[in-house]
């Protein structure tokens, strides 16, 4: 790994924090930050915005006709149990090659948050990018502290390229796992794991090809890079996610920080690991270690790409629908999966 010290603007210049006109506006109507140190009022709150979220959506977004994709609700087995995952698969009449995959972690903290958040957002982008995803739910905690929902998305990534074919898809066109927020802490570390279990491998066409990071949590960073990492104090108040919520993420979750399947800037070698793509929001206390982290996956030799959101807060794409940058971050994501695709770690 290279390592050097980082200073500030090594990382990002002073107009990331600062938004365009229409959305500071915006900015004004945002809700409070989830409530995440009380996980039963976190969760009704959460769940009682997907419906709305859902409206806006179908009303500024372009979505794809139902019958251009198929839909399915299945169980898979995990260790002490079992958890749900939601499958699309595009539905092509010229289809002359099985997909690429395309496994996804929702965001929510590890505490609250279900596939339904970015459902929609992932039945456009199965048939836009012609990719079957399989939406993934892990169990939450505190009822299922680290590492349960890490293990969880593990196995789900497991049992995709072992049931690629029920969806007409093979991981030789392409494996990538993503996610959001605390999702993409998962998929981060899922992505290192990967690097270092023999099932994932290129004989056998099950390598793991890409990542999408997608404003990740990405845990302790080295005290090296402490001084180049601002994000946390300008924006500890939020807006959406402040410093106590994080706290109280940690709290419940419990995980091990000197895990580089947690905090994977404290991983010994960046090398070898699939292809990167990241989203990264302006004005969010996780931006700094994201710009650090794709900076020395690109200084180790992983292919990565940079989207920044100046001004934009946290995840914000799931609530400011409706502007010009929402939009964009939206089409980000469509064209994020393809570039991987395109891109995949040889």
């Amino acid at each position: 790994m290279v390592v050097e010290e980082c200073t500030p603007m090594a990382l990002f210049d002073g107009d990331l924090g600062i938004p365009d006109d229409e959305l500071a506006v915006a900015l004004l109507t945002l809700p409070p930050p989830l409530n995440l140190a009380d996980p039963s009022e976190a969760r009704a709150t959460f769940d009682a915005a997907i419906a709305p979220h859902d409206e806006l959506l179908k009303k500024h977004t372009s979505l794809p006709e139902e019958h251009e994709y198929e839909v399915q609700n299945r169980y898979i087995p995990v260790e002490a149990g079992e958890i749900w995952i939601r499958t699309v698969v595009p539905m092509s009449q010229t289809m002359s090659k099985p997909f690429p995959l395309l496994i996804w972690i929702h965001g929510g903290a590890f505490i609250v948050g279900s596939p339904e958040i970015d459902d929609l957002m992932l039945r456009k982008i199965a048939v836009e990018a012609k990719v079957s995803v399989v939406n993934v739910n892990h169990r939450h905690a505190p009822e299922y502290p680290y590492p349960i929902p890490l293990n969880d998305c593990y196995e789900a990534l497991k049992w995709a390229v072992k049931h690629s074919s029920e969806l007409s898809a093979s991981p030789a066109e392409g494996l990538i796992i993503g996610g959001c927020s605390s999702g993409a802490n998962l998929a981060a570390g899922l992505a290192l794991r990967a690097r270092d279990d023999p099932f994932f491998n290129k004989e056998d066409g099950t390598l793991l090809t890409g990542q999408l990071l997608q404003c990740p949590a990405l845990g302790a960073v080295p005290p090296q890079y402490e001084t180049g990492i601002l994000s946390p104090k300008l924006f500890k108040d939020g807006p959406l996610l402040t410093a106590a919520n994080s706290a109280a993420c940690l709290e419940h979750y419990h995980p091990d920080a000197t895990s580089p399947y947690v905090s994977p800037l404290l991983a010994s070698s960046l090398c070898d690991i699939a292809s990167a793509y990241f989203q990264v929001c302006g004005m969010d206390l996780l931006r700094d270690s994201a710009l650090l982290y794709e900076r020395l996956l690109r200084e180790n030799g992983v292919t990565t790409k940079l989207d920044i959101y100046a001004g934009y807060p946290h995840a914000a794409h799931h609530i400011l629908i409706g502007l010009e940058i929402t939009n964009r971050f939206q089409q980000d994501f469509v064209n994020g999966v393809r570039w991987l695709i395109d891109n995949p770690k040889q």
